[in-house]
């Protein structure tokens, strides 16, 4: 739907997510709006589609929120501190072992985790966890602490300089919010798109939600699905993916449901990493 524009590809990223839209790009911008003002992304994970559309699109407006605080620090911090960032990622990346990990990955302990360590450090324990752990996982249990195990890479490429000062770039003008995407029904403008990239679904038992300590489970989807209809109600075009099963096929029977092939490369089980059937949901 994006006409005769020439789309760029190429998207920086700092950052492993399971569910990343990388290799899903091609697909999705068959599916994109011709010309919106704002932008909403309120699952941004490793922001490969809001990269994207920053290129591409050049909105007006671009508002990325995630519930998870950890990673809109990291956002931030990109944004407003690279240099520092850097300057820490160096210090990890020297350092770097399966002792010195799991010394990082305690940190998040509660008293020293709020009094001992500032946003830069937090941002810079992220993404060397992220880039160093098993899988490039993240993961957290019921009292929000990281608990996956680290990796086995013999050179892991904890972070690229150059790379995360095209990043701090395209966030100059985005608004980054810590927050669920319920707020965006008071500000968001029927000439606005929002895309949608929840945690999926579950597929089965081994499907994963736990991107913070609270899962998003099917409860969840249902919500986001009245949700959906509340965008629809007011004129405003969104664009969702999710799992291809019988129950989002029912939860989004109104809208135009297409199929789409994925390759998962991020699984807490190896064995369940592989090719797999998706849906793009649009309201247009």
């Amino acid at each position: 739907m994006t006409g005769e524009r020439v789309l760029n590809f190429d998207i920086p990223l700092f950052i492993k997510w399971a569910g990343g839209k990388t290799q899903l790009l091609r697909d999705i911008s068959k599916y994109l709006p011709d010309d919106f003002r704002g932008y909403y992304e309120p699952f941004v994970g490793g922001g490969a589609v809001s990269f994207f559309i920053h290129q591409n699109f050049n909105p007006k407006k671009i508002v990325l929120s995630d519930i998870n605080e950890e990673l809109i620090n990291t956002y931030k911090v990109i944004k407003n501190n690279v240099q520092e960032l850097i300057r820490l990622l160096k210090i990890h990346k020297q350092n770097d072992s399966k002792e010195y990990f799991y010394k990082i990955r305690g940190l998040d302990k509660p008293v020293s985790y709020v009094k001992g360590l500032s946003d830069v450090e937090r941002a810079a324990r992220m993404i060397y966890l992220n880039k160093t752990c098993f899988n490039g996982l993240y993961r957290v249990n019921s009292r929000g602490l990281f608990n996956v195990p680290y990796g086995r890479y013999k050179n892991p490429g904890i972070f690229d300089e150059n790379n995360l000062f095209k990043v701090s770039k395209l966030l100059s003008n985005v608004t980054l919010k810590t927050s669920s995407y319920d707020y965006i029904l008071n500000e968001i403008k029927n000439c606005d798109f929002i895309y949608l990239d929840p945690p999926y679904y579950p597929l089965n038992g081994n499907s994963f939600t736990s991107y913070t300590k609270n899962d998003f489970g099917k409860k969840e989807h249902i919500r986001l699905a009245r949700f959906c209809k509340q965008l629809n109600q007011q004129g405003v075009k969104f664009l969702l993916s999710n799992s291809h099963t019988p129950e989002v096929l029912e939860l989004y029977s109104d809208f135009n449901i297409n199929t789409v092939m994925a390759r998962r490369a991020i699984n807490c089980n190896g064995n369940d990493r592989g090719e797999i059937r998706e849906v793009l949901i649009t309201n247009y």
